[in-house]
C-alpha cells in the first residue's frame, strides 16, 4: 500500500509540474488553481504537494535540471566515442530543453540544490570537451571554459531557428544537434563528416 501511495504521490507531482511548465510558458502570471485545472487536480492536492508558488517554481527548476543532467548520462559521454557522444548529449539537451523552454529559460528559482545540479552539468560538459580536445576534436590550445559557453549559446540559438522555435511542437533535434557540432567544431568553414545518420 505504501509503495502505491508514493507512485501515486510521484504521478501526480509530475502532472502537476509539466502542467505549469505549459501554462507558465502560455501566461507566468498563472495561479496555483489554474495549473491544478491544467494537471486534472484538485487545488488542495496541488497544495498538499506544493505548499505555494515558490515551491513549486523551485521544484520545477530542481526538475527541469535533473532531467537536463539525465539527459547527458543517456548520451554516454564517458564511453562512446567523443564525436558521437557529443552528437548524442547535443540531440538529449535540446531535445529537453525544447520540452521545458520555459523553466530553463527563466531564473524562476537559484535554490542550492537546483545549483548543485547546474554546478555538475557544467562539470560533466567541461569533461565531454576535454575528452573531444584530447581526441584532436578541438584545437589543443582551445580555452574550455569559453568553448562550453559558445557551446551552450550555440545550442539555444539551435532552438530559435525555423523549425526548433518555440511555435514548434517537435524540433528536428537531430538536424539541429548536427548544426550546432558542426558550428563548435568548424565555424563557418566548410561542411564536415558530421551529419546525424552517419552517428546513429
Amino acid at each position: 500500500m505504501g509503495r502505491a501511495l508514493r507512485a501515486d504521490a510521484e504521478r501526480s507531482a509530475r502532472a502537476i509540474l509539466e502542467a505549469a511548465e505549459r501554462l507558465l510558458a502560455e501566461d507566468p502570471g498563472a495561479s496555483m488553481e489554474q495549473i491544478a485545472e491544467a494537471a486534472g487536480l484538485t487545488r488542495t492536492t496541488v497544495h498538499r504537494r506544493f505548499a505555494n508558488r515558490q515551491a513549486l517554481t523551485d521544484a520545477l527548476a530542481v526538475s527541469a535540471k535533473l532531467q537536463l543532467a539525465q539527459a547527458i548520462e543517456a548520451g554516454s559521454p564517458d564511453t562512446a566515442p567523443p564525436l558521437i557522444a557529443l552528437y548524442r548529449v547535443t540531440s538529449n539537451v535540446l531535445r529537453t530543453k525544447s520540452a521545458w523552454r520555459f523553466t530553463l529559460g527563466n531564473p524562476l528559482a537559484d535554490t542550492s540544490a537546483a545549483a548543485a545540479i547546474w554546478d555538475e552539468i557544467n562539470a560533466r560538459c567541461l569533461q565531454l570537451l576535454s575528452r573531444a580536445q584530447r581526441e584532436g576534436l578541438l584545437d589543443p590550445a582551445a580555452d574550455l571554459e569559453w568553448t562550453r559557453q559558445v557551446y551552450y549559446a550555440l545550442m539555444s540559438e539551435a532552438l530559435r531557428r525555423p523549425g526548433g522555435d518555440e511555435g514548434s511542437d517537435a524540433p528536428d533535434v537531430d538536424a539541429l544537434a548536427t548544426l550546432v557540432i558542426d558550428t563548435l567544431l568548424h565555424g563557418a568553414g566548410r561542411a564536415t563528416e558530421v551529419r546525424s545518420g552517419a552517428l546513429r
